[in-house]
């Protein structure tokens, strides 16, 4: 029997663009079964400076342009990068520095959605 192909959508390509970058620490949140989310899915990781956090927002969109051909709707947070939103509609990303991540706690937050933690192979 053939191996059944699998298919990869803006989070996934999202995620791997975090790899590409070394982000730290990458949780996807599946938010489809709660009622009134704001998108099916948010990926949320860290970095460890600016530079580093502005590397894998690039890489992002890089990874999402290239094999979806899908822009982001809305980016903010590159001035201060603290936390640099990517909005896809469907999927948000979110990178944050380790220290704004830890005081918002967004896992937390969205505690009710399927989360999956993402091995890197670093």
């Amino acid at each position: 029997m053939a191996k059944k192909k699998e298919i990869l959508s803006t989070v996934d390509f999202a995620i791997q663009g975090i790899l590409e970058k070394k982000g730290k620490q990458i949780v996807k949140l599946d938010l489809r079964n709660i009622q009134n989310s704001v998108a099916n899915h948010f990926v949320v990781c860290h970095a460890t400076s600016k530079p580093h956090m502005e590397s894998i927002a690039k890489s992002v969109e890089e990874f999402v342009k290239t094999n979806t051909d899908e822009k982001p709707m809305h980016k903010e947070g590159y001035a201060n990068a603290e936390w640099i939103l990517i909005d896809y509609f469907d999927v948000v990303i979110h990178i944050f520095q380790e220290v704004t991540r830890r005081f918002y706690k967004l896992e937390e937050l969205w505690a009710d959605a399927v989360i999956q933690h993402i091995e890197s192979n670093d």
